[in-house]
């Protein structure tokens, strides 16, 4: 060897390790590091175009990094009869001089003679991608040279691990915080839920002793005023009699509501047919003395309307909701009633619409609150009863009451198993 060739030797060795220890991947940008690899080799052994390209699906492959302008990096590339599917498949280098003269070794991109390619091969054995690099004109491939391509596409197959390792621990990290998040959402609601529980037992077991004592006394007094009005007396004595009897009665619902709150929620359920429940509960409330000179638009439903619910208790809140809606609104307007199915085909919905004046946007949130009313002689446990009774057969309650638009109350009911819901 000539003392020339050994200095230009020594002098592209020294390039090759300056250009290794500046590479950087501190940023964590796997384009911009194999930007630098594939620049560095191209200066180094003296080439057109390198790219660095990683392995996908069907014999494809995607450049990851080129020191030739390629407008983004997001195309694939079919493998299928080029020099690079040679290297992937074989798994190792392969140096073509001339391939006017080696048209075996695969097809090349138009305009280019000369090729080297090496595998981007892991610890485990396993290829990844390549290392490629092609010449315009024909030309020869030094052992050196070879050995200077093999050493960039060693950090560039570290590289690329690394970042997919990385990818898959970002991603399985974030898989494990939104596990975590769930289950502690989970957590919480089951902690709610007992919470709740155990705030209810206590209060129906105080409930159910107030009411014991609070009836003994009313019934003391419902058999005087039965009494009195039994007797001859003035009517300015009777009217106070009929008053003292009206108020009684109202005292004696309002335990039978607290009652109905606070007991826990037993619930007998099987498969309930809308179309035979509503008319039925549409006949209840019409021959009340609150929906007179009230009607209610129903078109019913087409075939049948299958709910999993306990039908008495389903019963009972309908009743609630249609009583509520003809009490808000004057003799002579309606209250309109649709059923439909639920935005996830797994329920149906009955939706309960009056006019009226809105419901105050400072009452709308806690309307289902026990003792929270917005009525003159109202206990406020209606409307507490029906979300109780809807949150125990796991379904959903939605009141919105807007000017112009009346108040609307939507209640969803989860199917019987295996049915879909189609109105």
């Amino acid at each position: 060897m000539s003392v020339r060739a050994s200095a230009e030797d020594a002098l592209q060795t020294q390039r090759t390790l300056e250009l290794l220890s500046s590479l950087s991947y501190r940023s964590g940008d796997l384009t911009s590091y194999l930007e630098q690899i594939v620049n560095a080799v191209s200066e180094l052994i003296n080439v057109d175009w390198s790219v660095v390209t990683l392995l996908c699906q069907d014999n494809s492959d995607r450049v990851l990094a080129s020191n030739r302008d390629l407008g983004g990096y997001d195309r694939i590339y079919a493998l299928h009869g080029t020099v690079t599917e040679n290297v992937v498949r074989s798994g190792t280098v392969l140096v073509v001089d001339d391939i006017k003269s080696s048209p075996e070794c695969g097809q090349m991109p138009e305009g280019y003679r000369a090729y080297l390619g090496l595998p981007l091969r892991l610890p485990s054995g396993e290829v990844i991608g390549t290392i490629c690099s092609f010449h315009a004109e024909a030309r020869r491939f030094s052992e050196a040279e070879r050995r200077i391509a093999g050493l960039f596409a060693e950090r560039a197959a570290v590289a690329i691990d690394n970042f997919q390792l990385y990818q898959k621990q970002r991603e399985f990290n974030s898989r494990l915080e939104q596990e975590v998040a769930s289950r502690t959402a989970d957590l919480q609601a089951a902690q709610d839920r007992l919470l709740e529980s155990e705030r209810l037992r206590a209060i129906g077991e105080f409930a159910a002793t107030i009411v014991h004592e609070i009836r003994s006394p009313l019934s003391a007094m419902s058999l005087l005023v039965d009494y009195l009005s039994a007797q001859p007396s003035p009517d300015a004595t009777r009217k106070r009699i009929a008053l003292a009897s009206n108020e009684l009665e109202r005292l004696r619902k309002l335990l039978d509501e607290i009652l109905v709150y606070a007991r826990p929620q037993k619930l007998e359920r099987q498969s309930v047919d809308l179309s035979d429940l509503i008319p039925e509960t549409l006949e209840t409330v019409l021959a009340m003395a609150v929906a007179q000179e009230r009607t209610v638009r129903y078109a019913g439903v087409r075939g049948t309307a299958q709910v999993f619910a306990d039908r008495d208790k389903l019963k009972q809140v309908l009743i609630n909701l249609l009583v509520n809606a003809a009490e808000a609104i004057a003799p002579g307007e309606g209250i309109d009633m649709q059923v439909f199915p639920g935005e996830d085909d797994k329920s149906r919905c009955v939706e309960i619409r009056n006019g009226g004046e809105p419901i105050p946007p400072r009452f709308l949130a806690r309307l289902t609150e026990p003792f929270l009313t917005t009525k003159r002689l109202g206990s406020g446990l209606g409307l507490a009863i029906v979300k109780r009774i809807v949150d125990s057969h796991g379904g959903t309650l939605q009141i919105s009451s807007a000017p112009g638009q009346g108040t609307r109350v939507r209640v969803c009911l989860p199917l019987p198993e295996g049915e879909v819901a189609s109105t």
